[in-house]
């Protein structure tokens, strides 16, 4: 984690630095785009934009302990909300349907992204490592050295403070 904030750091203060995020987070942010809009065309043009946006603000990004693809699907979800607005003026009625089911799903992920910003320290660290960069209980346990049982309920206390804020009763 120190890692990419040095590597945020670095690229604030020199813009050209931002190539090492992009690598790292490229493969992602993509199929994150592809898997929403479909189309190879279509998702390189937003992976591309989302990319841009970010180099475009990247001074204005606070750490805040979460990780940086996390900032990066927050502008791909508004980047593919835009999408698909564009796209039902230009088709008419059945992609207006596609798109305020869409935005549904982009409002729905921006509020889970609160949400996740307003759990305590250590349940937001869990689920992002093991949500976002995909990471096992065991990994998850021996890079904070805490317990795999520890890790599990902090796990399964934050996951229950996303329900009560999102105000759901599902997994």
């Amino acid at each position: 984690m120190s890692d990419e904030r040095a590597l945020i750091e670095a690229a604030q203060s020199d813009p050209g630095r931002f190539a090492e995020l992009y690598e790292e987070n490229f493969h992602r942010v993509y199929a994150f785009v592809v898997r929403r809009v479909g189309g190879r065309q279509d998702a390189e043009d937003l992976t591309a934009e989302v990319f841009r946006d970010a180099l475009t603000n990247i001074r204005r990004f606070e750490w805040r302990g979460v990780p940086f693809a996390a900032w990066l699907y927050r502008i791909a979800s508004n980047a593919i909300a835009d999408h698909y607005k564009k796209r039902s003026r230009e088709s008419g009625e059945a992609a207006q349907t596609e798109a305020a089911i869409d935005e549904t799903d982009v409002e729905q992920r921006a509020s889970l992204f609160r949400a996740i910003d307003r759990l305590p320290p250590d349940q937001r660290r869990v689920i992002v490592m093991r949500f976002t960069e995909g990471k096992s209980i065991r990994e998850i346990a021996m890079e904070t050295g805490k317990s795999e049982g520890a890790i599990k309920q902090l796990q399964w206390r934050a996951v229950q403070a996303l329900r009560s804020k999102m105000g759901g009763s599902r997994g």
